[in-house]
């Protein structure tokens, strides 16, 4: 066999690509991710992020890790959505969802979501003082009033 180009005979040993009968396997679906682990690699590679010194999986790990946060997110977002008492997931739900959860809130804390209004939050001291509490506070201080003015009178 002479390769076409150089006219030169081929010394490879082995498969020479994939026979006709081969279907071509993606790397997504090799690592059973939903996200394209091709283009991220290309991202990779294109963007100032080592050039060409990517290793073979760090494509494959980084769609991993961005599909499970997609997931844990919608997940979230879709229990709040229901807990709303709606069918599709809005931008409040996903506000609602990061919010709520501790790490993403940890991890998102610097991201504003257009039309996803604030966390409902009422501070403590704003808050109606409870009965309980008002009937004992009453007692020490109507106390403490009749000593003061005992001692004034005398």
């Amino acid at each position: 066999m002479s390769s076409k180009k150089t006219g030169r005979k081929d010394n490879f040993k082995g498969r020479r690509g994939r026979t006709k009968g081969e279907k071509v396997i993606s790397r997504s679906q090799r690592a059973g991710l939903q996200f394209p682990v091709g283009r991220l690699g290309r991202y990779l590679r294109e963007g100032k992020y080592g050039g060409d010194r990517q290793g073979a999986s760090s494509a494959v790990y980084m769609a991993a890790v961005l599909e499970y946060l997609a997931a844990e997110i919608l997940e979230l977002a879709g229990n709040a959505a229901r807990d709303n008492k709606k069918a599709r997931i809005i931008p409040r739900h996903l506000q609602l969802a990061i919010r709520n959860d501790e790490e993403l809130n940890k991890l998102l804390s610097s991201v504003v979501i257009a039309y996803g209004g604030v966390i409902p939050n009422i501070h403590k001291v704003l808050l109606p003082k409870t009965a309980k509490s008002d009937d004992k506070k009453s007692k020490t201080k109507s106390s403490s009033r009749r000593t003061s003015k005992a001692s004034q009178e005398f």
